[in-house]
């Protein structure tokens, strides 16, 4: 019996083909695998400790710290000091003389470097494995109405209009809406909370809020949303969730929708918030009578709130589902 003994040459030429056919089978795995586990953080870009699905450093995490300091008690904008706003049972000036229709508005953190990056990652790139930290900050923004807010809450986030979906394909802030129940399901067992997602509609497409002077955002956003189904919300306590909270522009006229539709109240929680709610220069426009899109009437807070909290590390189940994106608020 005889072998033919290949070549030097035949075995170099074979090894190559195999070379290339491994290169081309690796290549796409590889790319799945840095999709999937990326090796470098994707808001400072320093190297990630350990494959994780959400390529965001410990480091980042942790400079996106919590509000703290003096708040106004109906929209949550941080204020100089509690003097400011004993006068006016712990409100803002805006709120004073333009009482919201919701009830009380809390938000997590600021916007602004981290935490605006990652709400970024999060709308525009698409980095959904990050809304499930993020929904467990909007937890602990929604625990600061423990005590406060009734402990059943119809869960409604602020909708997109439809060509806005269908063009990102998603609504991120269902996403944390969805994360933060599932965290506080374990946190707060006692709470029900129930996630409505067809009640409330964006019936008009509206440009975008950024870059618009609070005056303009109000504008914008007058008569935007419509309630398709009064039944769900008559009578309920509603929870209003959305990524950020600028100038309460959006929270005012979903608010406002969602009383008219015989809501009993309306409560509002955000992941961050953007500077002032509601500046100094629109009170006094308010006072000067150049809103007119909101009645005065409406009950008041009676304190000044102390903003305290932590790091958002409260975990969610992994098989919460994967949405994304909204508008400010």
């Amino acid at each position: 019996m005889t072998f033919d003994v290949p070549s030097a040459a035949e075995s170099a030429s074979r090894t190559s083909a195999w070379r290339a056919v491994v290169r081309v089978l690796r290549s796409p795995l590889d790319a799945a695998g840095s999709a999937l586990f990326p090796s470098c953080c994707a808001l400072c870009g320093s190297p990630l400790p350990r494959l994780s699905s959400v390529p965001i450093c410990d480091v980042c995490w942790v400079e996106m710290p919590a509000l703290s300091g003096v708040a106004c008690v109906r929209c949550g904008d941080p204020l100089p000091s509690a003097e400011e706003a004993r006068p006016r049972d712990g409100m803002c000036r805006a709120c004073f003389n333009v009482p919201p229709d919701f009830e009380r508005a809390v938000a997590y953190g600021v916007y602004e470097e981290r935490m605006r990056e990652a709400i970024h990652a999060l709308k525009y790139d698409r980095l959904h494995p990050a809304a499930r930290r993020l929904g467990g900050m909007l937890a602990q923004a929604i625990l600061k109405l423990n005590g406060v807010a009734p402990a059943e809450l119809l869960v409604i986030p602020v909708p997109l209009h439809r060509s806005k979906k269908k063009e990102r394909g998603f609504n991120q802030a269902l996403a944390l809406a969805e994360y933060a129940i599932a965290a506080l399901k374990s946190t707060r067992p006692e709470w029900k909370l129930k996630l409505e997602t067809k009640a409330l509609l964006r019936a008009r497409l509206t440009k975008s809020q950024a870059g618009l002077t609070t005056r303009q955002r109000r504008l914008n956003m007058r008569a935007v949303f419509e309630v398709a189904d009064t039944g769900a919300v008559n009578g309920r306590d509603v929870l209003l969730v959305d990524d950020i909270l600028t100038t309460g522009a959006t929270a005012r006229s979903a608010a406002r929708a969602l009383k008219r539709a015989g809501a009993k109240s309306v409560w509002v929680a955000t992941l961050a918030r953007a500077g002032r709610a509601f500046p100094m220069s629109a009170a006094r426009d308010i006072e000067a009578g150049k809103f007119d899109d909101t009645d005065k009437t409406g009950t008041h807070g009676t304190s000044t709130v102390e903003i305290t909290g932590g790091p958002g590390t409260l975990d969610t189940p992994a098989n919460a589902n994967e949405h994304s994106s909204s508008e400010v608020i």
